[in-house]
């Protein structure tokens, strides 16, 4: 009880983060084009990158999961992290790209605004109406209802395609102001136990300045090209 109590105060506290992503969720198709269709396209593939580049190319800081999950840690990590972190973006996509998310916030006390909420609650939501539409008409058995069922699957799939797309592009801009690609000073590699999404502590890590290379809340950051 003390072990999920204290990772329940934590996830609390990560409420209280200041920094803001380098890009929102509706900036990132103009921010970088090409990476958002190659994230449409091949999901899987860039969430196995991401999460790689995330750990700073060092698969010994890799756990299913990030962490996050019940499941991590029991998955042989530490004998063949790549075919494990292969194994989560193709069975287990969108907790793989939650698990990544997690793990840059954390980092770099990240907070989601508000809008960026009502889009990733959007698709959740869709994708649940869809779901529980598709039950309603294979029990009435309607030709009609199950037409409909399946353009608002369709519908929900291509919304969740499509923001994952987003979040994994808003991933890498962050990676790239991390790594000094937008001018700015390239921040070192924290200790292997600071990537746990529980296991660290909730103040910003050692070695990272708390407010360097963070803008205040507005979009774009100053100094970001316009489009």
């Amino acid at each position: 009880m003390t072990g999920a109590q204290d990772k329940l105060d934590k996830m609390k506290l990560r409420q209280d983060y200041r920094n803001l992503w380098h890009s929102d969720l509706m900036g990132t198709v103009t921010a970088d084009t090409p990476y958002c269709c190659l994230a449409c396209l091949c999901g899987p593939c860039v969430s196995y990158l991401l999460r790689r580049r995330a750990l700073y190319n060092d698969m010994s800081r890799y756990t299913c999961c990030a962490g996050y999950m019940p499941c991590s840690g029991r998955c042989g990590e530490s004998k063949c992290p790549q075919l494990c972190l292969a194994t989560e973006v193709f069975l287990c996509f969108g907790n793989s790209v939650a698990s990544t998310r997690f793990l840059l916030q954390d980092e770099f006390n990240i907070q989601t605004t508000k809008c960026d909420n009502c889009i990733i609650g959007f698709m959740f939501c869709l994708s649940q109406v869809a779901c529980i539409f598709s039950i309603v008409a294979c029990l009435v058995g309607s030709d009609e209802l199950s037409e409909a069922s399946q353009i608002l699957s369709c519908f929900a799939d291509m919304v969740y395609c499509t923001v994952c797309a987003c979040m994994q592009t808003q991933h890498k801009l962050e990676m790239d102001k991390r790594d000094g690609v937008f001018g700015s000073q390239p921040m070192g590699v924290p200790p292997a136990q600071q990537m746990s999404r529980f296991d660290q502590p909730v103040h910003p890590p050692v070695g990272y300045p708390p407010a360097q290379g963070y803008p205040p809340a507005s979009y774009p950051p100053p100094g970001y090209p316009q489009h």
